[in-house]
């Protein structure tokens, strides 16, 4: 078995794939979990091992009963303890005003959102706990701090998120174990997930944004690598990260006079 395992629940070509070829980089195996896309999950792990790494993929439906349990069960039976585990699923529907946002989807949101970190925090908290080590990430959003029109479901789940993530830590750091949520405040460069979304003007978004206005998940991935790596006596359990030139979700509106951001 392998000494150290790094689970990402969230394995896209951004934020999930980027982290995960950062800790393999690192000398963790890597568990690579996604819903769908087996030809980008492959080649994803693919590259990871071209660069010396080592990696397994897994398609998994977070949503269905017992999904990321038995996930959970197989990876420590066949590579050994999990050291560290990235949550990384979103829960995002677009704007959607609220006679738009069927049932459903809102509890989908929900689902992905927040009752999908509650069963693998079920599963792996006690386990990290039992060895009195370990690191649970958490990929957030500015919804989970402020709820704006038209994101009713995204913004409960990802609030719901970050309270549950409090909470777990009240529960689990004095056991040992490390809850760190991430707020990232701001778009990144993600072609699963932000280029699906907005498609052909992906390219041209990036373009307008600047170098410096969009995240770059391969410098978030070393965030998360310090995350699950900082001693005891100086744990960090939430930070938010953005791009330079974006202001930080709690002063969006900077009177003029004052704003000397430059660009």
């Amino acid at each position: 078995m392998d000494k150290k395992v790094f689970l990402v629940i969230g394995a896209g070509a951004g934020i999930g794939g980027h982290a995960a070829k950062r800790f393999a980089e690192g000398g963790y195996h890597v568990v690579l979990a996604r819903r769908s896309d087996e030809e980008g999950l492959a080649r994803l792990v693919t590259q990871i091992e071209s660069a010396g790494g080592k990696a397994t993929g897994r398609l998994i439906d977070a949503a269905a009963d017992g999904s990321i349990e038995d996930l959970v069960e197989a990876t420590e039976a066949d590579f050994g303890p999990i050291e560290c585990a990235l949550y990384n699923l979103g829960a995002q529907i677009g704007n959607r005003a609220l006679e738009q946002t069927p049932v459903r989807t809102f509890e989908l949101g929900w689902r992905l959102g927040c009752f999908g970190l509650f069963r693998l925090a079920h599963t792996l908290a006690p386990r990290m706990a039992a060895r009195r080590s370990g690191a649970i990430l958490v990929t957030s959003s500015t919804a989970a701090v402020r709820g704006n029109a038209g994101q009713h479901s995204h913004a409960a789940a990802m609030g719901g998120r970050r309270m549950l993530c409090q909470t777990l830590n009240a529960e689990f750091a004095p056991q040992g174990v490390h809850l760190a949520h991430v707020v990232v405040d701001g778009s990144v460069d993600a072609p699963d997930t932000l280029g699906k979304l907005l498609g052909d003007r992906f390219e041209a978004y990036k373009h307008a944004k600047g170098e410096d206005g969009v995240i770059d998940p391969a410098a978030l991935a070393e965030t998360y690598w310090h995350l699950a790596h900082q001693p005891r006596n100086c744990w960090t359990h939430e930070v938010d990260v953005r791009p330079y030139s974006d202001v930080p979700w709690w002063n969006d509106n900077p009177p003029a006079a004052i704003n000397t951001r430059k660009t």
